[in-house]
């Protein structure tokens, strides 16, 4: 009996610690929305923006529905590369505030019902780092926490092979003291990190644990691609690119310091920190997300090695304004095509890095903003995309702060500056558009925001892109047939007078029903007019969701609907 009473009192104990992950799949359709915090909120009005303002302007997320922020670097650093050179992955730099600040940012988002997921930069840390520090001060073990060797001749001068970095130049920056070369493939204050020494390895998964404890819901990897390069240092061959200077990064082919096959172990190994960790302490599923800029095969490879979302750039690198309806088409089949059944389609319009979308597409704001919510899975918002910001291409070269920018010099730098698309976010008409009431921002605020601000779209009679934006996402949470329905698309080509070979994409997601369909025109002059059951099932009521006119949804005139040029227009029904 009183091995009974022992046997029956152990299972209670095992079933009362055995843990499990919560929640699975809960970022499948989710919209995420990166905050570049420098730029998005000042509450001390020191010019920068702060954990403090991302705080007190959580509210907007609710109001759009958005289920998660996404922070670019916040960590302690001495902002070569505004966060991306890191000084201490576990402190949280001055100018953003204080660790109990994001922790206050963190329980608030929890109240709200949204998850907050930060970016982790695994490749390199600044120079200031104290590992690095430590092996210029003589602690030896430290050499083999990044890459150190000595230079093909022994004058200073000439480095271990021509490798160059992102950020244009060699590859390698040489230490007078130590008489050796150490590696950075971006600035030459980011020291690579070398993933071929496991206690680097252990050394990032307690990051990843520390921050996990902080209660994040996830990471977004930086620089995913660069994590190895070949251990025995060859030569890259000269690239196709006629146009680059041998300073360059594009005059190189970089077989040997992007897409190592260690790398997506790597990643795997994260994954199952993630996934530990969740099912330890009986919480929701973690969410990891990739950044890859590399073929359509080696970014996707990534959701066989626990990348929930590889960052899918198609729509940023490989189409723009001149794009055909067919091309969009090709783009978006060909990453649905390469997505794993079990998997979720992911699309990003905008990012830190690249032009913002309404600069790259003029007059389509709009459209633009409507795509992603109608595809299926994961769309991923860039600050300032929701009410169609543009770059602000007119910075001056004194008022640069982009090291990739300076590192290009005066005649350079507006071709290689990533500044313009990271002003300030433009929330109303007040001094420096409502972001800081200092004298100064760290960069100056797009002068147009008297017009083009979060508080005049939501006032606006009628229809304004953070409107369409936001009913969108509403139907996204609410419409099965965005959420589970077959995804089927068609171009439709019109030839007339005015407009040769002129075309309109049509996206429909339909589940027994119930369908929405998306019409976008790829036409510059024609308006089109569009019999809504030639394209799609029309049940018993039928609505337009959104279009650029009207302020919400309404019944379309005898199920016809006319789209003006370079328009987009949403239109649901159901039983």
């Amino acid at each position: 009996m009183f091995r009974a009473v022992c046997f029956c009192s152990l299972l209670f104990t095992i079933g009362l610690v055995h843990g499990e992950i919560k929640n699975k799949g809960w970022w499948k359709h989710a919209v995420f929305y990166q905050i570049y915090p420098r730029s998005f909120m000042d509450s001390n009005d020191d010019g920068v923006g702060d954990l403090k303002g991302i705080t007190s302007k959580l509210e907007h997320f609710v109001d759009a529905g958005v289920r998660g922020i996404w922070l670019s670097p916040i960590y302690a650093s001495p902002m070569v590369d505004f966060g991306y050179d890191i000084s201490d992955f576990k402190a949280i730099h001055p100018e953003f505030g204080t660790m109990e600040d994001f922790e206050a940012l963190v329980q608030k988002s929890k109240r709200l019902g949204l998850k907050v997921i930060l970016d982790l930069v695994p490749n390199h840390t600044s120079d200031k780092h104290e590992w690095f520090q430590k092996y210029l001060a003589g602690e030896k073990k430290y050499k083999d926490y990044y890459i150190w060797r000595k230079g093909r001749k022994d004058d200073g001068v000439t480095p271990p092979n021509n490798w160059i970095s992102l950020f244009s130049g060699p590859a390698w920056t040489y230490n007078t003291t130590l008489k050796e070369w150490y590696l950075h493939q971006f600035e030459y204050r980011q020291p690579d990190l070398n993933y071929g020494n496991p206690e680097v390895r252990a050394e990032m998964e307690d990051v990843i644990r520390f921050w996990l404890d902080k209660g994040v819901d996830g990471f977004r990897i930086d620089a995913v691609p660069h994590l190895y390069e070949r251990d025995d240092l060859p030569d890259e061959p000269r690239s196709s690119d006629p146009s680059a200077t041998n300073r360059d990064y594009t005059y190189l082919d970089h077989i040997y310091t992007k897409d190592d096959p260690r790398t997506y172990e790597l990643v795997r190994s994260w994954r199952k920190v993630l996934d530990n960790y969740s099912d330890a302490n009986n919480e929701d599923e973690k969410v990891m997300m990739t950044e890859a800029y590399t073929s359509l095969e080696n970014t996707t490879r990534f959701y066989d090695y626990g990348s929930h979302i590889p960052f899918n750039f198609k729509l940023i690198t490989d189409v723009n304004h001149n794009s055909s309806a067919t091309d969009f088409k090709k783009i978006i089949e060909a990453w649905i095509a390469h997505t794993p059944s079990s998997g979720s389609a992911n699309w990003v319009l905008g990012n830190h890095d690249r032009s913002r979308t309404a600069s790259r597409y003029p007059r389509r704001a709009v459209q633009m903003i409507m795509l992603p919510m109608i595809l299926p899975g994961v769309a991923v918002t860039y600050y300032g995309e929701e009410i169609g910001m543009a770059d602000k291409s007119d910075i001056s070269w004194e008022d640069t702060q982009d090291p990739q920018a300076c590192n290009a010099g005066k005649d350079k730098y507006q071709s290689r500056s990533r500044d313009p698309c990271r002003t300030p976010f433009q929330w109303d008409k007040s001094k420096n558009a409502g972001f800081s009431k200092g004298d100064r921002t760290w960069l100056p605020v797009d002068e147009g925001y008297k017009l083009l601000n979060l508080e005049s779209q939501k006032n606006l009679p009628g229809a304004s892109v953070y409107k369409v934006y936001r009913s969108l996402i509403q139907l996204r949470n609410s419409s099965r047939a965005l959420q589970e329905g077959d995804l089927k698309m068609d171009v439709v080509k019109f030839n007339t007078h005015y407009c040769y070979n002129c075309e309109m994409l049509v996206i429909n997601r339909e589940i027994p029903g119930e369908s929405v369909t998306f019409f976008m025109s790829f036409s510059p002059v024609l308006d089109i007019f569009v019999d809504l059951k030639k394209y799609m099932t029309l049940y018993n009521e039928t609505y337009v969701e959104a279009d650029g006119y009207y302020e919400s949804r309404h019944k379309p005139y005898w199920n016809n609907l006319n789209l003006p040029p370079f328009e987009g227009a949403v239109v649901s029904s159901r039983n």
